[in-house]
């Protein structure tokens, strides 16, 4: 092998790593993430490992299309590869907007095609915003609610009547439980194995936990065992999908901005953006990503 060959083949196996805190400004809130930003060559088993090794609860994985501004990207857990990641999403764009400047991309990913726009605010921070897919909302049928329940250690009498269980989509699946008190939301003691069969068997990426502060004011918690993570700090296709299933409920009306607060009960604070608009279906979600070390 050449030295040229050998030192590709080395780059190849040994991809260079960022690290990001989406949903933050700071490195010690929202939810970190890896970033690939050229995986030309990585394997499913080797992305896979990647994920593993750098132990957060997503790794995004960049592969530059034809086009300017184009990319395929793929998301792993430590424990599988998932649909479509959000704060992924949002570190991969800030890390690409750093190198390259503010701009809009087109992130190609197993759920569809996600635009994707970043901006620099008044702050001087980096911020992305993403457009999801066309999202879904379904009923949930009684004894599935009944289990998730159960395996959560919570009680009917623990939901909010207002804002009923259904499954939400805007790019992965969730099960979104309304607690009634921040209190019930502020406890989070479940049966991680359980919840995991629970969940692959009815192919749900978290549930989405919520708590209404105010009409248009959420606090918010995404278990996450099926990626191998008791909980997910900060967690955009979930708010995305939480959007989707607001207006379905007709609980808000757009256009509206709502405000999203995930990551306190962790020490990680972070802050979601989630947008809905008349004319479109499709929500969008936003946030600051700033890098790790």
């Amino acid at each position: 092998m050449t030295d040229d060959a050998s030192t590709n083949a080395a780059a190849a196996a040994e991809p260079a790593i960022l690290r990001y805190a989406a949903f933050a400004a700071r490195p010690e809130g929202g939810n970190p993430a890896g970033v690939v930003l050229d995986a030309t060559g990585l394997t499913e088993q080797r992305m896979l490992a990647v994920a593993a090794e750098v132990g957060y609860s997503e790794t995004a994985f960049l592969t530059a299309g034809a086009t300017e501004g184009a990319y395929r990207v793929r998301y792993f857990s430590p424990l599988a590869e998932v649909p479509f990641c959000g704060h992924a999403t949002v570190a991969s764009a800030v890390a690409l907007a750093e190198r390259t400047g503010p701009g809009r991309y087109v992130f190609t990913t197993a759920a569809g095609d996600v635009p994707v726009e970043v901006e620099r605010g008044a702050d001087g921070l980096l911020r992305a915003t993403l457009t999801s897919v066309e999202p879904k909302v379904e009923d949930v049928p009684a004894a599935d609610v009944e289990q998730a329940l159960a395996l959560l250690g919570w009680s009917a009498a623990d939901l909010d009547p207002a804002l009923p269980p259904r499954i939400a989509y805007a790019g992965a699946r969730h099960l979104v439980l309304a607690a009634g008190t921040r209190s019930r939301l502020a406890r989070l003691d479940y049966d991680f194995d359980g919840l995991a069969d629970f969940m692959r068997a009815r192919d749900l990426v978290t549930l989405q936990l919520v708590w209404r502060e105010a009409a248009e004011v959420f606090h918010v918690r995404d278990p996450f065992p099926v990626g191998g993570v008791v909980e997910d700090p900060a967690t955009g296709a979930a708010a995305a999908a939480f959007g989707a299933y607001l207006r379905e409920l007709g609980a808000v009306a757009a256009p509206v901005v709502l405000t999203l607060h995930q990551g306190e009960d962790l020490g990680r604070p972070g802050v979601l953006s989630v947008e809905l608009r008349a004319e479109d279906a499709r929500v969008r979600v936003s946030g600051t990503a700033v890098a790790i070390g």
